[in-house]
């Protein structure tokens, strides 16, 4: 099969933690050819998709994870899966993307479905889940964000289009600053930004469950440093092995139907406690340290689902 990575640019790739990367190195494992999409190389005319791709060998070589082979424009007819890979924000770039890729024909599989993608909001989706999450507030008004604050007491307060843990702050009640990072999140009122209810199991860490097809593939407990209070990687944190409990099945059981039925297929799931936190649909992570945690290749398994699709 000819599989086409839709990512950010090779050189950014980290090989020893990036999940695209695996993705690519299972699908050369089982026979297939990869090629690196970027972003803007997906071309419209006259009703006919084109791409403008990277013909790549790719491999967990830190130096030098990919060999470049060759420069294709390939027609939808060439392209059996698209694997969606870039990383948030879920900005007018990806927004294009989706837009783009939905016009292909049925026989091409994506992953995830580009309008899943446009659905399922990482911040905001998982709220329709009312008594799976902390209490939880979306808004641009301050003086709703402060009264928020002053009853809840303890809280995280993050933008609704982050990722890897930027931008999220811990405020508690009194806090000096508190006026301040809401203005500079919210741009003085004028976007919506998300406040939750503080749940002190996060000091232990926050666990990662990736999911194929509705079913746990993997699951990982990140934990930040001693000088941060965020668990994501890119901020710090570092893994550790995990069990899967009964309340994460219950929380698994309840989304996974619905984001099946949207097309996202692969997605991450963030819980902390005895709660979900986030539901990560872009671009999810973290299977490079669940493989090297259970001495798995995870990969293998999304890439037979793929096949499976096709």
């Amino acid at each position: 099969m000819n599989i086409l990575f839709l990512m950010d640019p090779l050189e950014a790739v980290v090989a020893h933690k990036d999940t695209t990367l695996a993705l690519m190195v299972g699908a050369q494992r089982r026979g297939h050819r990869t090629s690196y999409l970027p972003s803007g190389g997906i071309t419209l005319d006259r009703g006919t998709l084109s791409f403008s791709v990277t013909h790549v060998t790719p491999a967990f070589t830190p130096d030098c994870p990919f060999e470049i082979l060759e420069q294709e424009q390939l027609a939808d007819d060439d392209v059996d899966v698209i694997f969606i890979r870039t990383d948030p924000p879920f900005d007018a770039n990806y927004l294009m993307n989706t837009w783009l890729l939905d016009l292909l024909p049925a026989r091409v599989v994506v992953i995830n479905r580009p309008s899943g993608i446009r659905t399922v909001n990482e911040k905001i989706w998982a709220t329709r889940f009312r008594d799976l999450i902390p209490a939880t507030c979306v808004t641009r008004q301050i003086s709703t964000m402060r009264a928020f604050i002053a009853e809840e007491l303890d809280v995280i307060v993050k933008p609704t289009d982050g990722y890897g843990g930027q931008s999220v702050f811990h405020i508690r009640a009194g806090d000096p600053n508190a006026n301040v990072i809401l203005e500079t999140l919210s741009d003085n009122g004028s976007r919506e930004i998300i406040l939750q209810r503080y749940v002190p199991a996060a000091e232990q860490g926050d666990k990662r469950i990736l999911l194929l097809n509705g079913e746990i593939l993997g699951a990982v407990l990140r934990v930040h440093g001693a000088d941060d209070h965020r668990n994501n990687f890119f901020a710090g944190g570092s893994p550790e092995a995990v069990e899967i409990t009964t309340r994460d099945r219950e929380i698994v059981d309840a989304v996974a139907g619905p984001l099946v039925e949207a097309g996202i297929y692969f997605a991450g799931i963030d819980i902390i406690g005895e709660h979900l936190i986030e539901i990560n649909v872009t671009s999810p992570t973290c299977l490079q340290e669940m493989n090297r945690l259970y001495d798995e290749t995870l990969e293998d398994r999304v890439i037979e689902f793929a096949e499976s699709l096709v």
